[in-house]
């Protein structure tokens, strides 16, 4: 979008805070950068240049605008409704892979060379993989500065950073502010600035002492190796998470919450709980609905997996959507209309952990959702890893591929010919010949999970809906769904209903959302 300037001039002009994530605003005559909700006078349209990412503007030499906190605006929801390989490096960027991998993981993953990969960035966002993962280390590391009494040391090595040098001269360059000056900020904010930077996190708890442990930067980044990098001890952070109005949380929360899977999920307290598998540790996540952002207290062992929490936890609740282009889509059939215009915002609920799910769904083939939650427990008894919460009921983290791959097929308490498709999928995923996440590639990833025995198109689709991302994943064979459907009018067959939601493309995950809230099942209402 950025490149249709007068469209980008528009929406600067009238604050639209729609567009946020979708492009940034750089202006020439004060050097800095803002989203286009920014609440000071819009500049001349002849001094503003746009770009389509943070990094791209810090990379012109642009830093961030302190009163409208661009570095804080919701995530582009066009790297969730896009399978190619900017959208796919987009994600596994913000999932962390850079820190951890360097810019060869990253490519290595995507199935390209480090070149393309660099390439193919540049031309679309003017910036590549090192600025991206560096402008999100440079936000994370703003949330703990203005949020925590973490040392700056503590702060630099939780975000990522290799050294106190690069953290320290990130900072000043992007922000204009060193790291101490942030912090020093923060108690002179009045209630009315509060109020404007709500996508802001709450303060963190105190935090025990802890031992500096050596680390090494991966290869294919700037940071310079040598430096102790400080693994704090585990810590209890409140969180709050922005989206585009409006959202819908009946369906999104309800759908977690009824299909939740003892000791690894629960709804309580008014918020959905469970815990997360994390590249440095585990974690445990509670998230509760509220009208203008998503309450997340976050406990990790690890605080070197915040982002990566962040970013998952985005992901599930699918918080970086555009509800508004979703509804007027769909509000183009007139029979799918008026639910579109009774509950406006529905999300898709989707998941932290795409194995997981995947698994979750080959238990679910053809048993209720209490079967389903049944099957998912025992296996997270027998396999799982404990965990200790001693805030709710959480219990272990849900089985890896590795350690479902060694369960004796007999113990499992299903038909002969689910424990055939149950045995297949893991040991695929456990070997590798088969990887699910935020950089499969959707059409690949539907041919190799149908050419498993006992994976059909609602299997696969419903993977490809909720564990992949897939924004146009259609089930017209789904009993909720052709119900919906012969209720409101629209053809009940799987041919005849795949053919006139031709007109919801992209967005027909969507359009299952509201078909199936047609219907009085536990996951279409908000927990009490």
């Amino acid at each position: 979008m950025y490149t249709d300037r007068e469209r980008c001039v528009r929406a600067v002009q009238s604050k639209d805070a729609r567009f946020d994530g979708w492009f940034f605003t750089a202006v020439l005559t004060t050097g800095i950068y803002c989203r286009p909700s920014c609440p000071v006078v819009a500049p001349k349209p002849e001094n503003m240049v746009f770009h389509a990412s943070a990094a791209a503007c810090q990379q012109a030499g642009f830093r961030a605008c302190k009163r409208c906190r661009p570095d804080t605006s919701p995530g582009s929801p066009e790297w969730n409704r896009r399978a190619d390989l900017v959208a796919r490096a987009m994600r596994l960027i913000a999932d962390g892979v850079v820190d951890r991998e360097g810019v060869p993981g990253l490519a290595g993953r995507l199935g390209y060379s480090t070149r393309q990969v660099e390439r193919q960035l540049l031309a679309e966002l003017g910036a590549g993989p090192l600025a991206l993962a560096r402008a999100q280390r440079a936000q994370t590391a703003r949330l703990l500065v203005e949020s925590t009494q973490l040392s700056m040391a503590d702060v630099a090595f939780a975000a990522g950073f290799a050294s106190v040098r690069t953290f320290n001269d990130t900072v000043r360059e992007v922000f204009a502010l060193s790291p101490t000056e942030l912090r020093a900020r923060v108690p002179k904010r009045n209630d009315a600035t509060a109020a404007a930077l709500r996508s802001l996190p709450l303060p963190l708890h105190a935090l025990p002492p802890h031992t500096p442990t050596p680390r090494t930067p991966p290869p294919g980044t700037t940071e310079t190796p040598g430096a102790p990098v400080v693994t704090p001890a585990p810590a209890t952070l409140h969180l709050r998470l922005p989206f585009r109005a409006p959202l819908n949380p009946d369906n999104l929360f309800g759908h977690l919450a009824a299909t939740a899977v003892p000791g690894v999920e629960e709804w309580r307290d008014g918020a959905y709980r469970r815990t997360l598998r994390l590249p440095y540790g585990h974690g445990i996540v509670g998230l509760a609905p509220r009208p203008d952002h998503i309450a997340c207290r976050l406990t990790l062992s690890d605080l070197r997996d915040l982002t990566v929490a962040i970013s998952r936890c985005r992901r599930m609740l699918d918080l970086d959507a555009d509800p508004v282009a979703v509804d007027d889509q769909l509000r183009t059939d007139p029979l799918l209309a008026p639910l579109v215009d009774k509950a406006p915002g529905r999300r898709v609920p989707r998941t932290v952990d795409e194995a997981e799910f995947a698994v979750r769904a080959v238990l679910g083939q053809q048993v209720s959702t209490a079967a389903a939650r049944t099957h998912a427990a025992r296996l997270v008894a027998a396999h799982g890893d404990p965990v200790d919460d001693p805030e709710g009921g959480l219990t272990h983290l849900f089985p890896t591929p590795e350690a479902l791959a060694g369960v004796d097929p007999g113990s499992l308490a299903m038909p002969r010919t689910r424990r055939t498709t149950f045995t297949g999928l893991v040991e695929q995923l456990a070997d590798g010949r088969l990887r699910l996440g935020v950089e499969s590639d959707w059409d690949e990833t539907r041919a190799r999970l149908l050419a498993l025995p006992g994976f059909g198109p609602w299997t696969v689709d419903v993977i490809a809906m909720r564990a992949l991302g897939d924004p146009d994943a259609f089930l017209p064979t789904d009993l909720g769904v052709r119900r919906a459907a012969q209720q409101l009018g629209l053809p009940s067959t799987p041919a005849a209903l795949t053919a006139r939601a031709a007109g919801w493309r992209p967005w027909r995950a969507y359009a299952v959302q509201y078909l199936w809230a047609t219907d009085s099942h536990p996951i279409n209402f908000l927990p009490a």
